[in-house]
């Protein structure tokens, strides 16, 4: 650490101040704007740098970083197009609350707004989808100003900070005292730690009359370090538990109490219970469209209690009953502790007939699939790749199709295990979010889930794995078409498939290769195990495994658009009966 008040330049504060909030990695591309800082970066040698192939990628790795350990993650850019390219990483951790901080080069701060070259206004691009930003015009606010940025990404409920630094700001030859503070106290901004324990009461009240109480958890859950209270608490109600995408592996997915994901292609269990539940505890999620759908149908019969840290995200979709804001871990504590207190000894679970009923839903295997036929099936797969990294990967998944399967067949038992897009639903994410879990967990197995569409969009990063020797598994669900895309066209435009067709796919085996990894074509359902167990044998390897799936396969269960969760639509492979 550097002493206080040692003479820096702004490129050099920069440089220091990300030591001293003890940052490990951060991912970047270099350009004009940005070239003091990059040389700082050079002489100090203290901050590993990871060299993306686009600015976008630049963001997921370290989105991905945040998601796999819980720190802040923190990536580099030029100004203009860099910037640019960075947006879209940017509105996906904002999307999915993401702690990040984002340092933009801008062109000098006497050509701000003269349409200098590579000039565009961050500040105002990324205001919608931050949850701040900032434009640096003296070096003497540089310090302070980040170390506000790195407060305000992690803390409440988190998310992506830009700082927008000009160039001359970060001048070399201009040189001040360096003093980072310890603590920040901004006047307009002090989220909430503990709930209102007069709230927390009366949905203990609640939770103790409950006929049929659910727990329904998001990624709130996992970002605010709260699966070890969620999994005291729902084994101390006997209550059943969903979850939404972003909260998968809050609680162990292989719970007898967990009842899958809900919402749009969540289990028929999840979605009846939703339907019919009298009582429900909402922690950390957001009551998405993809979880509630049609609105005026969602959860009719319920009293709800909502635990979130962001006021703002209570009663915004859904009214609630009893709102209780604060830090989920603590609220959790706090509602387990109340509860234990009042709830009954008797032998016989309050909830055992509720019980009864979700067994009777669970019974319709609303997961089944045609596995006949030589095709290898996307949901096989999946299964497969479950089976044989015994379920303990970091998997980063893109979006489409491979993603649902991913969440339906890989049940995740730890937090922080699943990283995906689910907000904003980002393709092209998987393989650079990857590469920063991988980075994180040198030894641990990361994997990405992919399609073939999706992997196209940051396929460049192959040789950012290649330089950094990243041993990373990819597992291409190919099926030759957007997949989600064709699965709509089919099922609501009469199987026009408008351009949802992927034609000129490469042959990714030789593409990868040429990156220098490994490539694998895997088109036999009988050679799937083997392969796979090849391909994780080699730990020191980046292994490209192109699995050529059934085409024509869909999502199944899934809820249209405009119908309520008790109205989902199964596979064929269910008969009407089973419903009854």
């Amino acid at each position: 650490m550097s002493e206080a008040g040692v003479e820096l330049s702004g490129a050099e504060i920069v440089i220091q101040a990300l030591i001293d909030e003890g940052v490990e990695y951060v991912f970047g591309y270099p350009g004009g704007a940005v070239l003091h800082i990059y040389d700082a970066l050079f002489k100090r040698g203290a901050l590993k740098h990871i060299l993306v192939r686009h600015e976008q990628a630049a963001a997921h790795a370290a989105d991905g970083y945040a998601r796999a350990t819980g720190k802040c993650g923190v990536c580099l850019v030029t100004s203009g197009p860099g910037a640019t390219n960075a947006v879209t990483g940017i509105a996906t951790a904002y999307m999915d609350s993401i702690p990040m901080v984002v340092l933009t080069g801008q062109v000098p701060t006497p050509f701000i707004g003269s349409d200098a070259f590579q000039e565009v206004d961050t500040v105002g691009i990324t205001r919608p989808c931050v949850k701040h930003n900032f434009l640096v015009k003296d070096v003497k606010d540089l310090a302070v100003t980040i170390r506000k940025a790195f407060f305000i990404a992690m803390t409440g409920r988190p998310g992506p900070v830009v700082v927008d630094i000009p160039k001359d700001v970060t001048d070399p030859n201009i040189k001040i005292p360096y003093v980072y503070p310890r603590e920040i106290r901004m006047r307009s901004y002090n989220p909430v730690e503990k709930g209102h324990l007069g709230q927390i009461k009366k949905a203990v009240d609640l939770m103790l009359a409950a006929k049929r109480p659910v727990f329904y958890t998001g990624g709130g859950v996992v970002l605010g370090e709260g699966s070890a209270q969620l999994t005291e608490l729902v084994h101390a109600t006997g209550f059943p538990i969903t979850s939404t995408l972003m909260g998968l592996g809050a609680v162990p997915m292989t719970d007898p109490q967990f009842l899958g994901m809900l919402g749009m292609h969540g289990t028929y269990e999840a979605n009846m219970a939703m339907h019919e539940t009298d009582v429900l505890i909402a922690v950390g999620a957001r009551f998405d469209d993809r979880v509630t759908g049609k609105i005026e149908h969602f959860c009719p019969h319920a009293q709800i209690i909502h635990i979130d840290v962001d006021p703002a995200s209570i009663a915004k979709n859904v009214k609630v009953d009893v709102p209780i804001v604060g830090q989920v871990a603590s609220v959790l504590a706090d509602l387990l502790r109340l509860y234990q207190e009042r709830a009954s000894k008797s032998s016989e679970p309050p909830v055992a007939q509720w019980w009864a009923k979700i067994a009777e839903w669970r019974a319709v295997n609303c997961l089944k699939y045609d596995g006949s036929g030589p095709a290898i099936k996307p949901q096989y797969a999946v299964e497969t790749l479950y089976k044989v990294t015994n379920g303990e990967l970091y998997l980063a998944s893109d979006v489409g199709q491979h993603q649902m399967f991913a969440a339906q067949f890989y049940p995740f038992d730890k937090p922080r295990r699943w990283i995906n897009s689910g907000g904003l639903g980002t393709m092209g994410y998987g393989l650079p979010a990857a590469m920063g879990a991988q980075l994180a967990f040198p030894e641990a197995q990361v994997a990405c889930i992919t399609g073939d569409a999706s992997i196209l969009m940051c396929i460049q990063e192959l040789a950012t794995c290649q330089q950094y020797q990243l041993p990373i598994k990819v597992l291409l669900l190919n099926n030759g078409y957007m997949g989600m895309v064709r699965q709509w066209q089919e099922l609501f435009y009469e199987s026009r498939y408008s351009h949802s067709y992927v034609d000129a796919l490469p042959d990714f085996v030789k593409l990868s290769e040429s990156f220098g990894h490994v490539g694998m074509r895997i088109e036999r359902p009988e050679d799937l195990e083997d392969a796979m167990r090849e391909a994780f044998a080699m730990k020191d390897r980046f292994v490209f495994m192109d699995v050529i799936v059934d085409p024509t396969e869909n999502v199944y269960p899934m809820i249209v658009a405009g119908k309520g969760h008790h109205e989902m639509q199964l596979s064929p492979s269910h008969s009407d009966r089973e419903l009854a």
